[in-house]
């Protein structure tokens, strides 16, 4: 449990310096949000680019694996953008989002350090498999359905010609698609290069969580605890446990990459959440969320090390 804590308390407290900073208008909501474009902008691409390019991937490939991942994060997102849009009457743009939320993890800056305290080893071919899942299928999905719903008064062709346009300007699928072609081609990039790209890909987590706390400053949670409740119960609950069903029903595999990939969901949203949610004005929602469920992930991760482990 403190080892677990010594992982988390950092997160926070990279949080609680960005809301009290802005709380103490060290930084105004301005360059908050111009942080948080940076981020979105340079820092979590080159992560991406760096998390694919780092290790060949017919080293860490494996198909069951990423069949039970995927299946169980798709199912999730299917969950959550249909109850957000039919019972909860939430836009498409807004649904999709809560979808996201509830079926993409904080592997890298979360998942990672727990899993590989817990399994060793296994962690990082792991975490390789599942951020091909998470971002060839879940972000590029849940974007590009936000973008859709963001294109307000438009006929469906003239929506989704506008979403195409939108999604190949998008850093994040840019960064994708390049990462996912220099690791099929087993190209490398020049050493300086590869130097800028882990230089930005090492400011994401700690600038993200400093804009997460930027841009807590002010948010009224009274009306979000709807959303906050339905992202938080199901990325920490539903996730983990659909993930454990899908590698239950389907062909064996290795024990312990079974118990990573349940950790893996295990852990809440990604880090750079808000931010993704800022473009939509859903900044405070997202932020809400990820705090609450950042905290409670302590208790349902603990429960599944020790159910699992």
């Amino acid at each position: 449990m403190l080892q677990i804590f010594g992982i988390t308390a950092p997160i926070f407290i990279l949080i609680g310096i960005g809301f009290l900073s802005s709380r103490a208008s060290l930084v105004s909501r301005e360059q908050v949000a111009g942080l948080g474009k940076f981020v979105i902008t340079f820092a979590l691409p080159a992560l991406v680019i760096k998390a694919l390019v780092e290790r060949p991937l017919d080293q860490v490939f494996d198909a069951v694996y990423l069949l039970a991942y995927g299946l169980g994060s798709l199912l999730v997102f299917c969950l959550g953008l249909l109850f957000s849009r039919l019972v909860r009457k939430d836009t498409l743009t807004g649904s999709a989002l809560s979808a996201l939320g509830m079926s993409v993890s904080n592997s890298g800056f979360i998942g990672y350090p727990i899993v590989v305290m817990a399994l060793g080893a296994p962690a990082a071919a792991a975490l390789a498999l599942g951020m091909l899942v998470e971002n060839l299928l879940m972000i590029p999905l849940a974007l590009a359905i936000a973008e859709l719903g963001h294109q307000n008064g438009s006929s469906a062709r003239a929506a989704v010609l506008e979403t195409f346009k939108r999604l190949v300007r998008n850093p994040i699928i840019i960064a994708i698609s390049l990462g996912l072609a220099l690791a099929v081609l087993e190209v490398r990039l020049p050493t300086i290069a590869m130097k800028v790209v882990e230089m930005l890909a090492m400011a994401s987590a700690p600038v993200a969580l400093f804009v997460i706390g930027g841009s807590l400053n002010g948010l009224k949670v009274g009306g979000l605890l709807k959303d906050v409740a339905q992202l938080s119960l199901g990325k920490l609950l539903l996730h983990p446990l659909a993930v454990l069903l899908c590698f239950t029903l389907l062909p064996p595999v290795d024990p312990v990459m079974k118990v990573a990939g349940v950790l893996f969901a295990c852990s809440p949203m990604m880090s750079i959440y808000p931010i993704l949610g800022q473009r939509y004005g859903l900044e405070g929602r997202c932020a809400a969320a990820l705090v609450v469920a950042t905290v409670l992930a302590f208790i349902t991760i603990s429960f599944f090390l020790g159910v699992l482990a």
